[in-house]
């Protein structure tokens, strides 16, 4: 059993590793060493590619984009889900299950049939009322919310009813309201489902590609489309393109491994209720 575990291990190490080692090693090779033929070990390096991601296109505008987007639909997220998800679990009230069971239900449909809905309110909104959701930040983080907010609710729900009503009872008797009540004593106890939710919420807007496409333009556009700009019509610069994923990975591995603890105690206590 030790033997056919570690031999499990390594197939799976060696499935995950060597497309992480293939990028690692094409980001540091010139381009005609990455165009040309294929070496594992590579014949000479240059930090030259990580110097040229920034000027071949505006890496840095689209990794502002993608921060500010992804961090306002996590923020927008949270902040919803929290105030829904403790009213579902704490209150009792007429068409709660209705609630419930059109949030999950949501999540039965594929991303793209909302795409053409979604496009056509945005444009018609700014026509009547001046206000443009299309091409802007705020449109798109708007539409984040309508993929993570449905499972966000959904596993703070859980979350909360595995928390002891009488601790809010008990705030209460204290002289705290019912906001009061959620603000200091559930949250705290809720750090990791909440936290939870905060990374996939993010996760979900960071490499979301397709209404990324479809509503930015070129001012508001995100890295999972920008990238997209080291191809041209005559040569792909595929080293620069291997380049710009590790630095555009590199503070979401290290977030989600900073919060990877959250991560887990959060899915499995709200899988788990």
């Amino acid at each position: 059993m030790i033997v056919t575990r570690w031999i499990v291990l390594g197939l799976l190490t060696a499935f995950t590793g060597l497309p992480i080692y293939v990028m690692a090693t094409g980001s540091l090779k010139p381009l005609r060493d990455v165009s040309g033929e294929f070496r594992w070990i590579p014949s000479g390096l240059t930090l030259r590619p990580y110097a040229d991601i920034w000027h071949t296109i505006p890496l840095g505008r689209y990794f502002l984009n993608s921060l500010i987007i992804a961090g306002g639909a996590t923020v927008c997220s949270v902040v919803v889900a929290v105030f829904a998800a403790y009213a579902v679990s704490r209150y009792s009230f007429r068409g709660r299950r209705v609630f419930t069971v059109t949030v999950l239900s949501t999540q039965m449909f594929p991303g793209i049939l909302f795409l053409l809905p979604l496009f056509l309110i945005y444009v018609n909104v700014g026509n009547y009322t001046g206000l443009q959701l299309y091409g802007s930040r705020g449109g798109l983080i708007l539409t984040y919310l309508t993929f993570s907010l449905p499972f966000s609710i959904w596993m703070l729900v859980g979350y909360f009813d595995s928390i002891p009503k009488g601790l809010d009872e008990a705030a209460q008797v204290d002289g705290c309201g019912p906001v009061g009540a959620l603000l200091r004593v559930v949250l705290p106890a809720a750090v990791p489902g909440i936290v939870a939710v905060a990374i996939y919420a993010f996760m979900t807007a960071w490499g979301e590609v397709l209404f990324a496409s479809v509503m930015t333009d070129d001012r508001t556009r995100t890295l999972a489309v920008g990238l997209q700009g080291y191809a041209t019509q005559n040569d792909v610069y595929w080293n620069q393109v291997m380049a710009a994923s590790l630095v555009v990975s590199v503070p979401v591995v290290a977030g989600f491994l900073l919060l990877q603890r959250y991560l887990v105690t959060g899915l499995t206590a709200g899988a788990v209720k």
